[in-house]
């Protein structure tokens, strides 16, 4: 979308201070951030910290009681004081457990994202400490049990005690470990929080002065966008004095640099169609030229035809005439037949420079039906065999074999093929190479025919196609021009591409059927 040179003016401005919100919006976001972190550390894993060391402290000191009572030598003693550790221990430390378990779970509702899952862990370890101190209960029982028995059995007891043991030396190891990674976690996220405060204060200092150099560009670029007018008003005045040469040359999107090309272009446009109107001028006066040329070539050609067809037949019969008559020497008779045959020889060759003429004044229109391409190909090819064989020419054919087929007249378009591989061949007087090429082209078909000669300047490229142009000894300089003609009628084009002496390629481009 274009948008006005006050629009994008406005927009600059706008564009300042909305650099200098988002650095505000920024401060404010990492400031919010900053608090949730708090949050978590003070709120959270501090008290979660203090409730893991609360239960280290009272597991160690059951621990000792634990030793108190085995060291006791009275049977009697030991059962009250065991009886008294499963009435106080296990409510107890369930019933921490299941405070410390709340407080995870609360802390889950404030926790940032990435804190979840190690949140979930610690209530996890909270859960197992709350099955083991259940597991603890029932190894006090077992103790008891082993005590209260009419005849306590040493063996009976000592297992149940090691059990005993073994269950709160498991529990104190994990409160410690569940401990140390409190404190790891809480110095972590400390020290975390710590660089990312010293990190958010450069990134406001940069964003502030990037801010002030987004401030400081606009104006230049404002100023900068309303220079070209002063240029603008020289130029249109000198556009309105009749110097279409003036170019202006403003760039940019606004409305001064598009009116700026816009009279740029209309200068163009003025000269080129002036241009125009002199090269539309010269061509018609070709165009009437050669219309003039072409009216009494048919008539020149329709007044020659005639008697050369006689001379020719008056020729055949002195030819059967000669073969029949004596003559008072050999020689002679060998010289009247010479005579005669450069006579049908050239009668043939003015023939056929007549009906190139009549082709080229009077072009009969193509009846178009689907042909094989490659059909017609092969057709010319194997007709010229013996031509090209003894010419030295190496003839290679690449027909691509998904070629369609084309909308064309077959009579014509072996004419066109038969004047390509001729003029091919007649440029390869030493032998070469003739490759003969077809593909599908976006649509049409791409006939390419290739030859290893002599090739030829870039001069004679552009005037190839033009009438009466040739490059040969003895030539019409009809050849090409019908041929281009006729794959006009058709809906095709034929080009060319010549480097000298690395050979010659015409490329024919016919519609598919």
């Amino acid at each position: 979308m274009k948008l006005s040179l006050a629009t994008r003016i406005f927009l600059g401005y706008a564009l300042v201070l909305l650099t200098f919100g988002a650095v505000s919006l920024f401060s404010v976001a990492e400031l919010h951030r900053n608090r949730l972190e708090i949050r978590l550390v003070s709120q959270g894993y501090l008290q979660l910290s203090q409730d893991a060391a609360a239960l280290e402290t009272f597991q160690t000191s059951q621990e000792k009681d634990t030793e108190r009572v085995l060291e006791q030598n009275s049977v009697e003693t030991r059962r009250a004081l065991i009886r008294l550790a499963s009435l106080y221990y296990a409510p107890q430390m369930a019933q921490r457990l299941e405070a410390a378990r709340a407080k995870a779970r609360e802390v889950l509702t404030f926790a940032p994202e990435g804190e979840v899952p190690f949140v979930k862990e610690l209530d996890a370890r909270f859960a197992e400490l709350a099955r083991n101190s259940q597991a603890y209960g029932h190894a006090v029982e077992a103790v008891f049990t082993a005590l209260a028995s009419e005849s306590p059995e040493s063996q009976e007891v000592a297992r149940a005690t090691a059990e005993l043991r073994q269950l709160e030396s498991a529990i104190g190891r994990e409160l410690r470990v569940l401990r140390a990674t409190l404190g790891n976690r809480i110095r972590e996220r400390v020290d975390g929080a710590e660089e990312r405060e010293r990190r958010t204060g450069l990134t406001i200092i940069a964003l502030s002065i990037m801010a002030i150099g987004v401030g400081v560009g606009v104006t230049a670029w404002s100023a900068r966008t309303l220079r070209p007018v002063r240029t603008l008003i020289e130029g249109v005045s000198r556009i309105g004095r009749g110097d279409y040469s003036a170019q202006l040359g403003v760039r940019g999107e606004d409305e001064v640099a598009l009116l700026a090309r816009e009279f740029d272009q209309m200068a163009r446009s003025l000269q080129a169609r002036e241009a125009q109107l002199k090269s539309q001028a010269e061509a018609l006066m070709r165009a009437e030229q050669l219309a003039a040329v072409g009216r009494i070539s048919a008539q020149i050609v329709h007044e020659v035809r005639n008697p050369l067809s006689s001379i020719g037949l008056n020729v055949e019969l002195l030819q059967d005439a000669v073969d029949s008559a004596r003559f008072e020497s050999q020689d002679t008779a060998t010289e009247a037949r010479e005579l005669l045959s450069a006579v049908t020889h050239e009668v043939d060759r003015l023939t056929d420079v007549t009906e190139q003429y009549l082709r080229m004044a009077r072009p009969a229109r193509p009846d178009l039906e689907p042909e094989d391409i490659i059909a017609v190909l092969d057709g010319v090819l194997d007709f010229t065999r013996e031509e090209l064989v003894r010419a030295g020419v190496e003839v290679v054919r690449d027909f691509a074999p998904d070629t369609p087929r084309v909308l064309a007249d077959q009579g014509q378009l072996r004419q066109v093929f038969l004047n390509l591989l001729r003029n091919s061949r007649e440029a390869m007087p030493t032998g070469g190479r003739l490759t003969v090429a077809t593909a599908p082209r976006d649509g049409d078909v791409e006939v390419t025919v290739r030859d290893t000669g002599d090739g030829m300047t870039e001069e004679a490229r552009r005037h190839l196609f033009e009438p009466f142009f040739t490059t040969k000894e003895g030539g019409t300089g009809l050849g090409l021009a019908v041929s281009q003609q006729i794959l006009q009628a058709h809906g095709g084009s034929l080009s060319c591409q010549s480097i000298p002496g690395q050979g010659t390629t015409f490329v024919l481009r016919l519609p598919c059927a």
